[in-house]
């Protein structure tokens, strides 16, 4: 499968509870962060933080020992950066 463009998915359910799935698309090997955000823009958790080769993937993140609220998750690479976001309901 030759993926052509960086694609980061709704996460999975939308809204959640305690734990989304986040499916993600990288069309050329580098480095990939995905990264929670808080609604007042703070850091929350780094699920990914490392050297990617080309292809799907997905990651979890289990949100037990965090508030309800929005968040918002981006997928930032040397050249793209792709922001959408999820609802957690306790």
């Amino acid at each position: 499968v030759h993926i052509d463009s960086y694609r980061l998915s709704q996460n999975y359910p939308n809204p959640f509870n305690p734990v989304t799935n986040i499916k993600f698309d990288i069309p050329r090997s580098g480095l990939v962060k995905i990264t929670i955000y808080d609604l007042l823009g703070r850091e929350v958790i780094n699920l990914v933080n490392q050297q990617m080769q080309p292809g799907s993937y997905n990651v979890d993140w289990d949100a037990s020992n965090y508030p309800s609220g929005v968040y918002f998750y981006t997928l930032v690479t040397r050249d793209n950066s792709l922001t959408r976001k999820m609802v957690l309901l306790k």
